[in-house]
């Protein structure tokens, strides 16, 4: 039986005092976030004293949070999928055609973007969970499609002049008691974009479907052992392929606020955000292997990934080789401690 999964009396599915590898791992997640960006504050301070510079990694990644989310889904469930990034490029692509060439407004973004991401989780979801075909080669395939339709639709970029949706882009939330004052001594208020709004009711409401319903505990138990989820009365397809739904879902999400934040269409739109969503799951304490992992962590996955980057910048170390082998140095350090959990893991 997976481990955090157990049944009652009337055979139905229940938490034990559970997850312990979940929340072990979870808890390494947010205690490194907190000492990289004390650290920060302490030898480097200069922006990092200010509220608007971690509001900012909010700003800049409320896409990636949601990526990070659906990704997390799939990877509990033993599962990958490669393909969200392009996916997000071509949800930006698409949008801004709609908005800039065939009258479109808001509302039809929201629709173009949600119904390509769930496009996709359909037909993947079908090819992994009913014909067994393996995740990665099918969202391989998914990838190339999305790339490609994204330069079908158009090879040059579009920048959005709609004054509807500019200014829901440029919308602020203030955010009380993280304002700074400038050189001229006046108080600027602190702020985040619709777009972070969106990301943090995205995990909430994630993180209570993983907690507390039947389809999330589904979801670790497929993920920790398929045999013992079929003896548990779980429909193993089914639960895979809502996975693969829900991440896909997710992905036109993570494009609908990718292009909120940019503003435009274009075929460099969410560049290796597959390859950024992963590793933040990671980070943030969901296997590889499947039935281990949580939201909450891949969100400050999320954080810890852009806060090391942060800080090499800051550091003068402006090339981009300096951050990916620094991200890379970070993911050792974290395959490592998961190598760990699942060493705990077998011996009990």
């Amino acid at each position: 039986m997976p481990k955090g999964i157990a049944v009652d009396k009337q055979g139905r599915l229940k938490d034990r005092v559970a997850m312990s590898d979940t929340n072990l791992l979870l808890t390494i997640t947010i205690v490194v976030f907190f000492l990289l960006y004390l650290s920060a504050i302490l030898f480097l301070g200069g922006g990092f004293t200010k509220g608007q510079t971690f509001l900012n990694i909010l700003n800049n990644n409320a896409s990636l949070i949601v990526l990070a989310c659906g990704m997390s889904v799939v990877m509990i469930t033993g599962g990958i999928d490669i393909s969200v990034g392009a996916v997000t490029c071509l949800v930006c692509m698409v949008c801004a055609v709609n908005l800039e060439r065939q009258g479109g407004n808001i509302f039809t973004v929201i629709l173009i973007g949600l119904g390509i991401g769930l496009a996709f989780g359909l037909v993947q979801g079908f090819l992994v969970a009913h014909l067994g075909i393996q995740p990665f080669i099918v969202s391989l395939a998914g990838m190339f499609f999305a790339k490609g339709m994204t330069t079908i639709v158009s090879k040059e970029p579009i920048r959005v002049t709609n004054e509807a949706f500019l200014a829901v882009k440029d919308t602020r939330v203030n955010v009380p008691g993280l304002g700074s004052v400038n050189k001229l001594g006046q108080y600027v208020p602190a702020y985040v974009e619709v777009g972070v709004i969106v990301a943090l009711v995205v995990v909430v409401l994630l993180f209570c479907l993983l907690r507390w319903s039947k389809l999330g505990r589904g979801f670790y138990a497929v993920g920790g052992n398929n045999q013992s989820a079929n003896m548990l009365g779980i429909n193993v397809r089914r639960t895979k392929f809502l996975a693969h739904v829900l991440c896909g879902l997710l992905a036109g999400l993570g494009g609908i606020l990718y292009f909120l934040h940019v503003g435009s269409g274009d075929v460099a739109n969410g560049a290796g955000d597959e390859m950024n969503a992963i590793a933040s799951s990671i980070i943030g304490g969901t296997l590889l292997t499947g039935g281990v992992g949580n939201v909450v962590g891949s969100f400050f996955g999320v954080l810890s990934l852009n806060t090391i980057k942060r800080i090499v910048s800051s550091l003068g170390f402006d090339e981009a080789w300096w951050s990916n082998i620094t991200v890379a140095a970070m993911l050792c350090l974290f395959l490592v401690i998961q190598s760990v959990v699942l060493l705990r893991k077998s011996k009990k």
